[in-house]
C-alpha cells in the first residue's frame, strides 16, 4: 500500500469539505464549471486510432460465468447463484470477498496480450480498473481491498501500462464503481454487513469488509428485484442516494489512479459522469483534474478522453459519448465511440461451449460501420480467470488482423466522407435504446460505406457481390471526375463514372473473404 499524502485544499466551487488525506484538484486552465470544461477538445491520436481493444477482466472472472456475476450470486434461484452455490458455496461463506482473494491471475502476460492486440490492428488498449464489485486492480490507497493486497497480489494496472509504453499504445482505464452502493445492496442479507471487527480469527482480519460492500444505508426500492437497479441508474426512482463519505472516496480513487498511472482514457459506466442525478460535483472535479493534469504534460494542451453513457448536446461539448453495444443509425458531428463486446463482458464459459462468440466479421463490418460514421469501436475480448484468452477468441483476432493487414488504410486515420453510405441499411431507421443496444443489424452486398483521406475515398462494400459490375451512387460525376479505382490488397479495378454513379468491375478473386475495400483516387 502507498502512503497516504497529507494534502489541505479548499475549493469555493465544490460543495464537499475537503480536508486532511485527500487528492487535491489540479488547478490550470480548466475550473470545474461546464463553461471552462467545454473547452475540451477530442486528441487527433483518438481521431486517428479507431479500434481499440479492451480487457474488461477482473475478480468475477474467477467464475467464469458471465456478468454482474458479484450481484446476481446473492439472489436465490438465479441461474448465476445455482453456480455459485454449486461451485464455491453460500454466498453468506464465500461471497464477494472470497472470490476477490480466490483471483490469482496466475498465468496472465500483459507484455504477450498488448502485443497480440496491437498485431490484431489495436491503436489503444482499455483496462478494467474497477467494476461494480467495487475491487481496485491498481495499488490503491484510498480502496484496501484491491489487486495488490488481495488475489493476484499483482498491481493489474501498472502491468498493462508497462506493456502498452513497450508497444507505443495508449492506454485507457474503464471505472464503474461509483454504483457499488446500490448494486452491491442484495449483499445485505448474506456478508454484505459484516464489519472489520468481525473478521478476528479469519482470512480478511484487518480488513473491513464495508470498505468493499459499503452495504450500512437504507436500502433502494426494489432492492430485492435482479433488475430493480436498471431504472435508478442516474440515481433516481427510489435509490438509495450515496454518503458524501463515499462519494469522496470514489473521487480520490479516481485522482490518485490519474496522478500515478498517466491514463490517456478514461471510460465511465455511468450516465454522463459518476453521480449524476444527485451530485454534479464529483463529474466536475475529475474532469477538471483529470483535463488540468494532462495539460501540464502537453504544453497546455489536454490530450485525453473521458466517455460517458447517454449525453446530452451540451455534455458532449466537455466529454466523448460512448454507445454501449450498438451503432447510431446517422453519422455524428462530434467524434464518440461504441463499446461492445465478442461475448460477455466477463468471461462466460457458456458463450465458448456454444459458441456464441461474435466473428470476426462481425466484428469488421461494425467497425467499418462505425468509422463512417465519425466513431471508433472498443472491441472487449474477454479474458479467462487466469489471465489468458481461448482459443476461439484468438481464431477470431486473427480473422480481424487478416482483414485489417490487408485493409488497415481504410480504417486509420480517415475521416467521414460527404455520405457515410448506401444501401438498405443506409436508407433505414434504426433507434437506439438506452445507453445503446441496437447492434446485430445483418449488413449485405447492397451495402456500402464511405469514408476519406488525404483526397481518396475508400468505399467497403459490407459483403462481397457477385463478381461483376457494381453500381455506387454517391460516386457519380457530381462527386468530381475520378481517376482510378483500385481493389486495397488487389489491382486496378475497371470503373465507368457517370450522372448516375460509378460502376465497377467486381473481380473474381478475393484478397479477403469478408468486404472488399476500393481505393478510389479523383483527377486534380
Amino acid at each position: 500500500m502507498k502512503k497516504l499524502t497529507t494534502t489541505l485544499l479548499f475549493m469555493a466551487a465544490t460543495s464537499i469539505t475537503i480536508g486532511q488525506n485527500h487528492v487535491a484538484v489540479r488547478q490550470g486552465t480548466f475550473d470545474s464549471s461546464w463553461e471552462s470544461l467545454s473547452q475540451w477538445e477530442c486528441p487527433e491520436w483518438f481521431k486517428d486510432a479507431k479500434f481499440g481493444i479492451w480487457a474488461h477482466w477482473g475478480p468475477q472472472c474467477q467464475a467464469e460465468d458471465g456478468d454482474w456475476y458479484a450481484r446476481h450470486i446473492y439472489f436465490e434461484g438465479h441461474a448465476q447463484n445455482k453456480f455459485h452455490v454449486g461451485h464455491f458455496g453460500q454466498p453468506a461463506e464465500f461471497g464477494l470477498k472470497e472470490l476477490c482473494n480466490a483471483w490469482k491471475a496466475e498465468a496472465w502476460n500483459p507484455d504477450e496480450l498488448v502485443r497480440l492486440y496491437k498485431s490484431v490492428g489495436a491503436r489503444y488498449f482499455m483496462a478494467l480498473a474497477n467494476h461494480h464489485d467495487n475491487f481496485d486492480l491498481w495499488d490503491s490507497p484510498y480502496q484496501e481491498w484491491n489487486s495488490v493486497n488481495i488475489g493476484p497480489k499483482k498491481d493489474i494496472i501498472k502491468g498493462w501500462k508497462t506493456a502498452c509504453q513497450k508497444v507505443g499504445l495508449p492506454l485507457g482505464v474503464s471505472i464503474h464503481a461509483s454504483h457499488a452502493w446500490t448494486w452491491l445492496e442484495p449483499s445485505q442479507e448474506y456478508d454484505g454487513n459484516l464489519t472489520k471487527a468481525e473478521g478476528k480469527g479469519k482470512w480478511w482480519e484487518g480488513m473491513d469488509p464495508q470498505e468493499l460492500y459499503a452495504q450500512r444505508h437504507a436500502h433502494s426500492a426494489d432492492w430485492k428485484k435482479v433488475r430493480g437497479i436498471h431504472p435508478q441508474w442516474d440515481w433516481g426512482k427510489g435509490a438509495s442516494l450515496p454518503s458524501e463519505q463515499y462519494k469522496l472516496k470514489f473521487q480520490n480513487r479516481v485522482l490518485q489512479l490519474i496522478n500515478d498511472y498517466n491514463p490517456d482514457m478514461i471510460y465511465f459506466d455511468d450516465t454522463a459522469m459518476p453521480f449524476y442525478g444527485c451530485d454534479d460535483n464529483i463529474g466536475q472535479n475529475i474532469l477538471q483534474h483529470y483535463y488540468n493534469h494532462s495539460a501540464a504534460q502537453h504544453k497546455s494542451k489536454q490530450q485525453v478522453i473521458v466517455t460517458g453513457k447517454q449525453l446530452t448536446a451540451q455534455q458532449k461539448d466537455y466529454m466523448m459519448w460512448d454507445v454501449e453495444r450498438g451503432v447510431p443509425d446517422r453519422p455524428q458531428q462530434e467524434y464518440w465511440q461504441t463499446c461492445t463486446c465478442i461475448g460477455q463482458w466477463h468471461y462466460d464459459q457458456n458463450v465458448y461451449q456454444q459458441n456464441r462468440y461474435k466473428s470476426g466479421a462481425t466484428v469488421i463490418r461494425m467497425l467499418i460501420d462505425v468509422v463512417s460514421k465519425n466513431g471508433n469501436l472498443l472491441l472487449s475480448v474477454p479474458v479467462k480467470a487466469n489471465g489468458t484468452i481461448d482459443d476461439k477468441e484468438q481464431a477470431i483476432l486473427a480473422d480481424i488482423k487478416a482483414w485489417m493487414d490487408i485493409n488497415g488504410e481504410s480504417i486509420y486515420g480517415t475521416r467521414t466522407w460527404q455520405t457515410f453510405g448506401e444501401g438498405p441499411l443506409a436508407e433505414s431507421a434504426n433507434p437506439m435504446n438506452a445507453q445503446g443496444f441496437n447492434e446485430g443489424q445483418t449488413y449485405s452486398s447492397r451495402d456500402v460505406r464511405y469514408v476519406q483521406k488525404k483526397g481518396i475515398v475508400y468505399a467497403t462494400i459490407m459483403d462481397w457481390p457477385e463478381s461483376g459490375a457494381f453500381l455506387m451512387k454517391a460516386l457519380s460525376t457530381k462527386s468530381g471526375k475520378i481517376k482510378k479505382v483500385e481493389l486495397l490488397g488487389g489491382h486496378k479495378v475497371a470503373f465507368t463514372q457517370d450522372a448516375n454513379g460509378l460502376t465497377i468491375m467486381i473481380p473474381a478473386d478475393k484478397p479477403n473473404t469478408i468486404a472488399p475495400v476500393f481505393r478510389i483516387t479523383f483527377k486534380k
